[in-house]
């Protein structure tokens, strides 16, 4: 099985200019950096501004002093380390730490931090607590993008989830199918793996992150079809994201490509306000009216998709942006206020659900369960620089 070969050092991506890359240092050395060859192939080296290329070449604005390392407060949704409990039907298990290359905009750059530990090996805490929460009946495997383990361990996670029979749905969130579809499609252990325990009555779902039409190319077009062949359901998430999908015609076409690949746009979200983001950010107006454009230009299947911000009271959904109001409801809550319909001003700079006056209203800020689990807004900015032992099973 011949697989893309991984890169972490700048330096050895030499369309870069060396000057270009000396300056990016400073940034791989706050936030970690790795991709493949595969991926850089997708990138057009001549255009300043592909869309590829910002997905995963460091820009120098991730040093400038905006957002926070966990802006929807993560640190307060763990029952047991490595397990999230927000939503009454929803756990997560916070399984792998590294993924088949790091997006620049990720909400969860704090994982890749040298000095913070919050990706699990030992799942058992959160299986035993799973198994004792009837009320669960869908985990979310995540990380880190839990594809990247071996087959063998995500068979002995995948059979010990099997084991609690009010566990209905193993949802895997995995931007692989794009990154390194060959990882799938060659694969015949992982894909044996999942058809084993992707049932008629009990599916696997796969949450793919596509952020651009252009990653759908014929390998991940063979890698979508492997999944669906081996029984499991294939649906897509994407923050919109400036400069790279913040244009009508390009969603669009994203949900185009999607939807005739038989993968569910399923969500869109508006970018977290994260350490290091600012140059992906659009306000709350913008990214409604891009999302509303795309949706006229496809079909009742790619408008499925729902715009929402994942913020620390639950899943926001925007319904409408209008004269100066934004119309909203909570599709996921914290509290089980699940539906509640909000009306708020909306400033022309809003970028996020705090920036909303009067959100504080429809949400209370929630208390750590855990205290084993770091809450890395209190961190340093700066990570230290020692690097960890990685676990052989991570590799």
């Amino acid at each position: 099985m011949v697989q893309p070969r991984y890169i972490t050092d700048i330096d050895q991506i030499t369309q870069i200019p060396k000057e270009e890359r000396e300056k990016l240092k400073a940034i791989t050395d706050k936030f970690v950096f790795r991709v493949n060859d595969y991926y850089l192939g997708l990138i057009d080296w001549e255009d300043p501004e592909d869309p590829i290329k910002k997905l995963v070449i460091p820009n120098t604005n991730e040093l400038a002093d905006y957002g926070r390392w966990d802006a929807s407060d993560e640190d307060t949704n763990y029952v047991v380390p490595g397990c999230q409990h927000k939503y009454t039907t929803t756990a997560l298990l916070i399984c792998s730490e590294v993924c088949g290359a790091y997006c620049r905009y990720c909400f969860r750059k704090r994982l890749f931090r040298n000095d913070v530990k919050e990706a699990m090996i030992d799942v058992e805490p959160g299986i035993k607590y799973i198994s004792e929460h009837p009320e669960i009946n869908n985990v979310l495997l995540t990380g880190g993008d839990p594809l990247i383990l071996a087959a063998r361990r995500l068979d002995m996670i995948f059979e010990r989830l099997r084991e609690i029979d009010h566990v209905k749905i193993i949802r895997v969130g995995s931007k692989l199918p794009v990154f390194n579809p060959m990882r799938i499609y060659e694969d015949k252990e992982l894909l044996d793996v999942i058809s084993k325990h992707s049932k008629n009555d009990k599916r696997i779902y796969i949450m793919a992150h596509v952020n651009h039409p252009r990653e759908i190319t014929k390998e991940a077009y063979k890698g979508f079809q492997a999944l669906h062949d081996a029984g499991a359901i294939v649906v897509n998430q994407t923050p919109v994201l400036k400069g790279i999908n913040d244009d009508p015609e390009v969603l669009g076409e994203l949900m185009d490509k999607l939807s005739w690949a038989g993968v569910t746009p399923y969500y869109f979200f508006i970018n977290r306000p994260v350490r290091g983001n600012e140059d992906f950010v659009l306000t709350l107006e913008e990214a409604y009216n891009i999302v509303e454009e795309a949706k006229a230009k496809t079909s009742g299947l790619g408008k499925r998709v729902r715009l929402s911000m994942s913020h620390t009271a639950g899943k926001v959904e925007i319904l409408a942006i209008e004269d100066g109001k934004a119309y909203l409801k909570f599709h996921q809550a914290r509290d089980g206020d699940y539906g509640r319909f909000m009306v708020l001003d909306c400033p022309k700079d809003a970028a996020w659900f705090d920036d909303l006056p009067g959100n504080e209203q429809f949400w209370t800020p929630p208390q750590k369960k855990v205290e084993e689990v770091v809450s890395v807004n209190e961190m340093s900015d700066i990570p230290e620089k020692h690097r960890r032992r990685r676990s052989p099973a991570l590799k």
